[in-house]
């Protein structure tokens, strides 16, 4: 199997506890020494796994990655496409945000399912998990370009499982909403990391690692280490007008906290929630 974003937070949790689990892991990263890091912990604990850089915003390195894991360890049963970035901002982020959100956040889904797919359809099965966010789901208040590609990613996602569920590819799409890694915690400063650390309920990137074993062992499309996030897009699709207001008010609750006092825990801000 292949972990992408391998290198910390549920990248590396992904791969070690698949490794426990008996996978031969080859885990991934632009971050060539946190990839060597966690190879270190899977072979500490008795486990078989290798380290690769891989960038996954250029489609080479992906394919390169997918000839490396099948010469060491033969045909990838599951891919697991996990690398991500946030940016904040709206339509004035700059372009090179935009770009990079959309390479990371979507194309490299879409590139790592062009390189593995044929292989997958030959053999008549393989399993492609996808991270995506809950802001995949839902949206993230102060971040355009995370929330639009990441919807972009469980669009994707969908079409996969719909176009190749009868060749005998599985796809499961994982939307967790606020996990302690490094890219949430070094956000809390402006709005789009205060309003996930409002909502409350932070896992830990190994609590996400169970969630995804038991949720692939169910074949089961969305997983969602938050359960919450359910009832979240119910409210959404029964009133979407209602829910849009309320995202707003959000908002606004979010926004007078932080000016008036920027040093404020965001998790202390009531009800700070993604409700109507």
């Amino acid at each position: 199997m292949v972990v992408t974003g391998g290198a910390s937070g549920i990248g590396r949790a992904l791969c070690v506890r698949f490794a426990a689990e008996g996978a031969t892991v080859t885990v991934a990263d632009i971050d060539e020494a946190g990839a060597r890091a966690t190879e270190a912990l899977i072979a500490a604990a008795g486990g078989t796994a290798q380290a690769v850089r891989c960038d996954v915003s250029r489609e080479a390195d992906i394919v390169a990655l997918v000839e490396v894991a099948e010469t060491a360890f033969g045909p990838i049963d599951l891919f697991c496409s996990n690398a991500g970035v946030a940016a904040g901002g709206g339509p004035e982020a700059p372009d090179e945000d935009w770009a990079r959100s959309w390479a990371v956040n979507t194309m490299a889904h879409v590139w790592a399912a062009r390189a593995v797919l044929p292989g997958m359809v030959a053999r008549g099965q393989g399993y492609l998990l996808q991270t995506a966010s809950a802001a995949g789901l839902l949206t993230n208040i102060g971040t355009a370009p995370y929330s639009v590609t990441k919807h972009a990613a469980v669009g994707l996602a969908e079409w996969l499982a719909i176009t190749y569920g009868d060749a005998g590819i599985k796809v499961s799409c994982l939307c967790p909403q606020g996990v302690r890694t490094n890219m949430l915690m070094g956000s809390t400063d402006d709005p789009a990391g205060a309003v996930v650390l409002a909502s409350g309920d932070l896992l830990e990137p190994e609590q996400v690692a169970d969630a995804v074993v038991v949720g692939l062992a169910e074949e089961r499309f969305l997983i969602l280490p938050h359960p919450i996030v359910a009832d979240y897009m119910q409210a959404k699709v029964s009133d979407y007008d209602r829910w849009l207001g309320g995202m707003r008010r959000l908002q606004a609750r979010l926004r007078a906290t932080l000016q008036a006092n920027p040093q404020a825990n965001p998790q202390s801000t009531p009800q700070a929630t993604p409700q109507p």
